[in-house]
């Protein structure tokens, strides 16, 4: 399973579209995490101010239209992360968790979207 933060508004916008980003106009890709732990880490990294709600969406590689490399972070010590080179097919999304804030505001843990 592959993990992707998004501004719930983001995933909402074209709900009858494959899930597109900025960053596969500007990059070629879209981002993904490996696992939660690493999710948290990178959410607190470029996502510390955002307002909320950040939502992960689990991806299901294997049901994916669009392929996926693994390459490394320049930002993260050259860790090896999944980028999807495509729109993400709405059916290889097999949930969606709320990226939720400890009292200190730190993205904490992940937890069912009520």
């Amino acid at each position: 399973m592959l993990f992707h933060l998004t501004p719930l508004d983001a995933w909402l916008e074209h709900p009858d579209r494959p899930y597109t980003t900025a960053s596969l106009a500007a990059e070629g890709f879209i981002h993904c995490s490996p696992d939660e732990e690493t999710l948290l880490s990178v959410a607190n990294q470029h996502f510390a101010t955002a307002p909320g709600p950040l939502m992960a969406l689990l991806i299901d590689e294997d049901a994916l239209d669009s392929p996926v490399r693994w390459e490394p972070a320049s930002d993260r010590g050259g860790e090896l992360f999944p980028h999807v080179y495509g729109p993400v097919n709405r059916s290889a999304v097999a949930g969606m968790l709320e990226v939720v804030r400890d009292p200190d505001g730190r993205w904490a843990k992940l937890a069912a979207w009520s």
